[in-house]
């Protein structure tokens, strides 16, 4: 028998235990909160406007991104920020479509133009850094080549 290893969790497994379970215990605090300084009534009426709002912003943004993509693919030049604008736009969706108010500030925040760029930052270095841990379990480095350094890989086809 071999003995027990010693692995901690990955950080997602954490990530997922809180956005299930710390996430709608707050959701349901805020709602309650809400409820009893302004009523109940007042506080159905703000889920719906802000339902509204969030689902008009979605559309609103989400043609803005389209756009910028089509435009960065025809002039030929890599989309990497419009496919980051893209992603947090449909991640904000996704936010405003589950009740409560701390999603939905959440997901304003991620689709607001002024704001959208901490959220590109944040999630360019996510994803670096799981390029960075893939690529070196597979023994290869996620390095781009330097300047003066060709990309290419010269050679010969053979039939």
């Amino acid at each position: 028998m071999s003995p027990p290893r010693n692995r901690r969790r990955p950080a997602w497994v954490w990530a997922v235990l809180v956005a299930f379970l710390v996430v709608p215990i707050l959701e349901l605090w805020v709602l309650i909160q809400v409820g009893q300084a302004i009523g109940v009534g007042w506080t159905l009426i703000l889920l719906v406007a802000d339902s509204i709002f969030g689902t008009w912003l979605i559309k609103r943004e989400g043609v803005k991104a389209y756009a910028a993509l089509r435009e960065a693919l025809g002039s030929g030049r890599m989309p990497h920020r419009e496919l980051a604008d893209g992603a947090l736009i449909v991640l904000a969706g996704a936010l405003m479509l589950s009740p409560g108010f701390v999603t939905d500030v959440f997901g304003v925040l991620l689709l607001l133009p002024f704001t959208r760029p901490f959220g590109r930052r944040v999630l360019t270095s996510l994803v670096a850094r799981r390029v960075t841990v893939v690529a070196a379990r597979r023994g290869r480095t996620a390095e781009r080549p330097g300047p003066g350094e060709d990309s290419v890989v010269r050679g010969e086809v053979i039939d």
